[in-house]
């Protein structure tokens, strides 16, 4: 199998603890999400991060110094399909979360220990370019040096969640990422960039009264460098921003506006596994961002049927 043709995952990085207005989801960096790839590959991944932190909250909240420090395993499957002309693919991913959220409520330190599954996630990517389709053999005839297509991500209320606790593993509340994005090779060098819109449904049963959020756009870019077939390096840069809550009737300032960067390194193992370890850490950030740092492992296996 080429290096482009391995079948690209990323291991989810939801920090689902911070039930406050950060949407852990708008900062994750996936390189190669829109990387080119021949129909009929299937794929199981499995992964761990670890993320310990800041979160800056809204200068109202009872809740001063917040920290976090999360340990996330996940499980995904997934597999690429022809869709007409044009090539598909589905993922489905299932985290689970063990993790510490600590500050100090006027003036007195606390903590909470929170474990359980997180929010199940199923995305959907096809290409928008037709005769993408393609069969491994014609796949590897002649590799596409470019692509360009659209993704929905659905998170659904599936995880731990309780509605008298302010800090929960679960949303409790669906979440749709829309995206376009797509990816240009010029000889070793792959450049890729996406644009997204995060869309919540309302939370009726958060601690503080109903809680809304507005949408979060979120825009990403991607330079990576393949050494050989499926080693690869990644530097990825994300920009998110939106996101006011209203709890209670009550409009919150906690918009968020930050940035975020980090480093990808794929590693192949025999030419059906690879692995990847992945750094990420906050760049600039306002009310609803985290000055935090994640360290990722994932290992993932493919087949062809």
């Amino acid at each position: 199998m080429t290096e482009r043709s391995g079948v690209q995952f990323q291991s989810s990085l939801t920090l689902a603890l911070l039930g406050f207005a950060l949407s852990a989801q708008s900062q994750q960096l996936e390189p190669r999400a829109f990387a080119a790839n021949p129909v009929g590959i299937s794929f199981v991944a499995l992964g761990v991060s670890r993320t310990e932190g800041g979160v800056l909250l809204d200068a109202s909240s009872p809740i001063q110094d917040f920290q976090i420090k999360v340990t996330e395993p996940a499980v995904g499957y997934g597999r690429t399909f022809a869709m007409g002309s044009r090539v598909a693919s589905l993922a489905l991913v299932v985290p689970y979360a063990d993790g510490v959220a600590s500050g100090t409520v006027e003036g007195v330190p606390d903590s909470v220990h929170r474990t359980g599954f997180g929010d199940l996630q199923l995305r959907f990517t096809t290409s928008l370019l037709a005769g993408s389709a393609l069969a491994p053999a014609e796949f590897a005839r002649d590799t596409p040096d470019r692509t360009f297509g659209a993704s929905l991500l659905v998170i659904a209320p599936t995880g731990e969640y309780m509605k008298d606790r302010l800090i929960n593993i679960g949303t409790n509340r669906w979440a749709f990422k829309p995206e376009l994005g797509g990816s240009r090779q010029w000889g070793r060098w792959n450049l890729e960039g996406s644009i997204a819109a995060w869309f919540f449904t309302d939370n009726s049963d958060f601690v503080e009264g109903p809680k809304q959020q507005d949408p979060i756009g979120a825009i990403q870019g991607h330079v990576s460098y393949t050494f050989k077939p499926r080693l690869w390096l990644a530097a990825s840069l994300t920009w998110y921003a939106g996101g006011r809550s209203l709890v209670a009737g009550q409009s919150q300032d906690d918009t968020q506006n930050s940035t975020r960067g980090g480093l990808t390194l794929s590693l192949p193992v025999g030419s059906r596994q690879s692995i990847k370890l992945l750094w990420q850490t906050g760049i600039s950030t306002r009310i609803g961002g985290g000055d935090f740092d994640t360290f990722g492992f994932a290992w993932q296996y493919a087949w062809l049927d």
